[in-house]
């Protein structure tokens, strides 16, 4: 009976002492390390590089983020992507933010002023009797929501939303004389599975697959025809290696006001400008991790 007992508690002992191993594994676990000096390279489908390194961070809000520098520098803000350019982030005990407000309105009125001047070159391509001014308004988020912890499979969170307006004058005035249009963005997060994923920096097991998708509403005063397809829709994939960070990067986006108004063009105009990339594809190329000791 003795010795039975002795064998049942050493099972306990085991199996209390594995519960622990794991828990600090899981603990420990780093899917955006931020060590100082820790860098990363990543290369894109042009064979462009972008590399990334933890630099001193800063208080934000009240609370400590840690930092991020790239080379080369970004010189067209339309070049942003807060998904794999946040210059600041924290790791919190419920999850992963990027502090990317400022840099997010910015990027997203770069495109939308690109969508502008590509529109306005088609209507003097069309002889329109009048020229149009143009306004454009961003409001974002200021957190971006990159991760919830601990990491929970097949559940959506709200990463962040993102409203812009264009206010559109024609000179001479028309009917009507002014058109606003209004757009609500809002994104989510997935972490849909692990995947293994072979770059050029080596392969990495068990990366988070993580999907953030894109859902646009508009708001037109007056309100004309605008389609039934929403516009702008996004869908970004970041995989995430444990301990090393993101090693692959993958975006398909949809311009937001060039595709709401295709649907109002006549149709001897044929198929309008695109001015974002269909994709964009980056790959970790080599990397450093820093140990915290």
């Amino acid at each position: 009976m003795l010795k039975r007992f002795r064998t049942f508690v050493t099972l306990l002992l085991v199996l209390g002492l594995s519960a622990v191993l794991m828990g600090d594994a899981a603990e420990t676990t780093q899917y955006f390390p931020q060590t100082l000096g820790s860098y990363w390279v990543y290369e894109d489908q042009d064979g462009n590089e972008l590399t990334r390194r933890v630099v001193e961070g800063k208080e934000i809000a009240g609370e400590m983020y840690h930092a991020f520098n790239y080379e080369p520098a970004l010189e067209d803000s339309a070049n942003y992507d807060y998904h794999i350019h946040p210059n600041f982030y924290r790791i919190g005990e419920e999850k992963v933010t990027f502090w990317v407000g400022d840099e997010a309105e910015k990027a997203l009125k770069a495109h939308l002023t690109k969508e502008m001047e590509a529109f306005l070159k088609l209507l003097q391509k069309m002889g329109a009797p009048f020229i149009m001014l143009y306004n454009i308004e961003i409001e974002a988020q200021d957190p971006f929501y990159a991760l919830p912890m601990p990491v929970t499979l097949n559940e959506k969170w709200k990463a962040t939303q993102i409203k812009a307006k264009i206010k559109l004058t024609p000179v001479p005035p028309q009917d009507p004389p002014e058109i606003t249009l209004e757009f609500t963005i809002v994104e989510t997060g997935t972490v849909v599975g692990t995947e293994n994923v072979e770059t050029p920096a080596g392969t990495f097991e068990d990366c988070l697959k993580i999907e953030y998708r894109t859902e646009t509403e508009v708001a037109a005063v007056p309100s004309p025809e605008t389609g039934s397809d929403p516009p702008g829709e996004s869908v970004t994939t970041l995989w995430v290696a444990p301990n090393i960070g993101i090693v692959k990067f993958h975006q398909k986006a949809e311009d937001i006001f060039l595709k709401t108004i295709s649907t109002t063009m006549p149709p001897e105009v044929g198929a309008l400008p695109t001015v974002r990339p269909p994709e964009l594809n980056l790959k970790l190329k080599k990397y450093e991790v820093k140990s915290a000791d």
